[in-house]
């Protein structure tokens, strides 16, 4: 089914195939399309074409069916199109943030985040620290807020933008531009996960990736599911 990966091309290929798999090596014991990776892939080359850490850009550039984030573990992964509205039916289904918030299930940093970008829709990571008034003393509860709102399939990221100066020139390190879910793949998809049984989703999520690794760990694969 899967083949060996030797350029990007491949891996798109094979995550299509695959439908999910964390974004580094496979630490968990889950799955992982690095296991696939052949010689030719070499990480921080900055080359578009056998530099893993490049593809992560270019599936949210040059693709509409691939989503990325911190969706594994805490950590880095991707989900495409056809499995993202079971991981979405087991994560969050029909709960809403506000209400999320006021059980004590979402923080507070994650619910002054998730307003930021229900009212600017696509903010770059920079600016949510900006214009949230998030210092550096925040910074610990802040990522953990960025990742709790990505592992709950809040938010996600949709694409990398650079800091712009006030005479309107770019400059800096590209900064992560995050959107709202909803605003990431369109409504068909998230009303196909409101329709989907949260048990259902998990056994066929559960089932698929033991078909993809006959050796994962089963309580690895059960908070790969569920976050």
């Amino acid at each position: 089914m899967l083949t060996t990966i030797n350029n990007f091309q491949d891996f798109k290929e094979n995550l299509y195939k695959a439908g999910m798999s964390m974004g580094g090596a496979n630490n968990e014991g889950v799955f992982s399309l690095c296991d696939y990776y052949g010689d030719t892939i070499q990480w921080h080359t900055e080359d578009g074409e056998t530099d893993p850490w490049e593809w992560r850009m270019r599936v949210l550039n040059e693709e509409t069916d691939i989503a990325y984030g911190k969706f594994f573990f805490k950590k880095s992964g991707y989900i495409t199109r056809e499995w993202y509205p079971y991981f979405y039916a087991v994560r969050r289904g029909d709960r809403e943030l506000e209400e999320e918030y006021g059980n004590g299930n979402i923080s507070l940093y994650a619910k002054k985040i998730y307003q930021l970008l229900t009212e600017y829709k696509e903010l770059p990571l920079h600016l949510i620290k900006q214009y949230g008034g998030f210092g550096g003393e925040d910074k610990a509860k802040f990522d953990a807020a960025m990742t709790e709102l990505q592992m709950k399939f809040y938010i996600t990221m949709c694409g990398r933008s650079r800091k712009v100066s006030k005479a309107g020139e770019e400059y800096g390190w590209s900064s992560t531009v995050f959107c709202l879910t909803e605003d990431f793949f369109e409504g068909e998809i998230i009303k196909r996960a409101l329709e989907i049984n949260p048990a259902e989703a998990y056994d066929k999520l559960y089932q698929w990736i033991i078909g993809l690794n006959k050796e994962a760990n089963p309580k690895k694969t059960a908070k790969f599911i569920k976050g």
